[in-house]
């Protein structure tokens, strides 16, 4: 598929901002070069260390979750290549963290978006979220817990949002008034949360 067709897919779903992101941001500098050929395909691709660049159409859904707006800060985890952390970017155009477990993904990561200077990238194990950098407007876990990360709800500012797989559905998980308030949109498939 051609970049030009997989926006015009994508625009049918999702708002002009995320649309307009991901026509900035080349996806194919974030792939190995023998996968940047498939860089528009609307699908999950491997980045090697059993780490996944996820399906655009996935990317954009939650994305829309997060209800982004300008300014928020925001925190990713499981940030891989760092495809999202530049959407994240364009989009909001406020401080960015992503954490990466997977030494090598981080490192070549921190090149890929050096022109960011918004965008910081830590090598940790970010099952436990990021206490010292907390609160955040939004938190997006982008890869697949088996369970509720709760011990993040207190990582979020009041009227915050984390989106996060839970087995094989997304769920956004907003916190209003004191209070946690949950959807669930199944049929979605991610390689699991690293905690080690």
């Amino acid at each position: 598929m051609e970049k030009q067709q997989l926006l015009n897919y994508l625009k049918n779903y999702f708002p002009e901002e995320i649309i307009k992101a991901f026509k900035k941001v080349p996806r194919e500098n974030f792939l190995p070069e023998n996968l940047k050929d498939l860089a528009y395909e609307d699908t999950a691709l491997p980045l090697g260390y059993g780490a996944t660049i996820s399906q655009p159409y996935t990317i954009a859904f939650m994305l829309s979750l997060l209800e982004l707006k300008k300014g928020q800060k925001i925190l990713e985890i499981g940030s891989g290549c760092g495809y999202v952390l530049a959407l994240l970017a364009e989009i909001t155009k406020s401080k960015i963290y992503g954490i990466e477990i997977i030494k090598p993904l981080a490192e070549q990561s921190k090149k890929t978006l050096k022109k960011y200077k918004n965008i910081k990238v830590f090598c940790k194990n970010g099952f436990s979220g990021f206490p010292e950098k907390a609160p955040f407007d939004r938190i997006l876990v982008s890869a697949s817990a088996n369970t509720f990360p709760e011990h993040l709800y207190s990582q979020l500012k009041p009227n915050g949002i984390i989106v996060v797989p839970v087995r094989d559905s997304i769920f956004q998980i907003k916190k209003q008034n004191g209070k946690i308030k949950i959807k669930e949109f199944p049929g979605f498939v991610f390689v699991n949360l690293v905690n080690e």
